[in-house]
């Protein structure tokens, strides 16, 4: 990996765990114990902006200082978020695989609207999976919920998951829309 990529996942993963530090939370107002932030834009940024290879490292660096500083109130919360974010990032992948082709601003909004889509579905199915094997498991795994429990949850945490994926992505999108622009034009010959 060159310095330029490596220097992406310091800058990247600094700004998400500032923004993991932050006070922006929003309790979700269906189920308090559901959290909006905004961390993981950063995320889904470096990886539209560098490639896969830095946005799975930015997600994992987050994902070690959480359970080193912050694991919140499941010790293996922060593999729940890896999780979630790797499989938005899939989604992203998949399309900016299949629309590579060229680039103009209709397939650019196809991308953002495609990726979102995509993203919200497979973070929502892996989370679901996710959260209906591991949470029944008594803690540090999950949090001994019954079946009833989780037929009751998994809804309420898919729709969690998908009003995430639904900011997250095409902010990320503008995000690194915005960066390219002022790079090539502060950097021009």
């Amino acid at each position: 990996m060159d310095s330029k990529r490596i220097a992406a996942i310091v800058v990247f993963a600094a700004l998400t765990i500032a923004l993991n530090l932050s006070p922006i939370r929003i309790p979700a107002p269906y189920a308090p114990f559901l959290i909006y932030q905004i961390w993981e834009i950063p995320i889904v940024t470096a990886f539209l902006l560098y490639g896969s290879a830095v946005g799975v490292a930015v997600a994992v660096v987050n994902t070690l200082f959480l359970l080193v500083m912050f694991p919140g109130g499941l010790p293996t919360g922060p593999f729940y978020n890896l999780a979630a974010i790797l499989s938005m990032l899939l989604g992203i992948y998949i399309i900016e695989r299949v629309l590579s082709e060229g680039s103009n601003r209709r397939k650019v909004t196809i991308a953002v609207t495609a990726s979102t889509l995509l993203g919200v579905v497979l973070r929502v199915a892996v989370m679901s999976f996710v959260n209906w094997v591991f949470l029944r498991y008594p803690p540090p795994i999950g949090y001994s919920l019954p079946s009833e429990a989780l037929i009751a949850m998994v809804p309420i945490i898919g729709f969690f998951n998908a009003t995430i994926a639904l900011y997250t992505v095409p902010l990320g999108y503008i995000l690194a829309k915005a960066v390219s622009q002022y790079y090539a034009s502060t950097h021009v010959r």
